[in-house]
């Protein structure tokens, strides 16, 4: 997937940093064991990174409604603006048609 070069250096600083790298099949954002301060192999439930997101918002003094889907967009029309085709950005989405995408 394309990405801008910040986000790609923190995301594989992450999967250095933890298990994760060495599980490809397994979730990116996992819960953490109790008492181990340590990452489990339980994916971290949609709300919850949803209540993140909302909280790490409003501490950044965000005051528009966010959430996970906002990344997703932003992506999308980011690519977009750059010269991307909309086919692409659709196999990205995993939108079965473009129609999906323009909206």
């Amino acid at each position: 997937m394309p990405c801008h070069r910040t986000f790609d250096a923190y995301l594989h600083a992450y999967l250095e940093e933890t298990v994760i790298a060495g599980e490809p099949k397994g979730p990116l954002f996992r819960t953490i064991a109790r008492g181990t301060r340590q990452l489990s192999t339980t994916p971290l439930p949609q709300e919850n990174t949803y209540a993140m997101v909302r909280r790490r918002a409003r501490a950044a003094g965000i005051g528009t409604a966010i959430s996970n889907h906002t990344f997703r967009a932003t992506r999308i029309t980011a690519y977009l603006k750059n010269g991307g085709t909309l086919e692409n950005v659709a196999v990205m989405a995993n939108h079965a048609s473009t129609r999906t995408t323009q909206r």
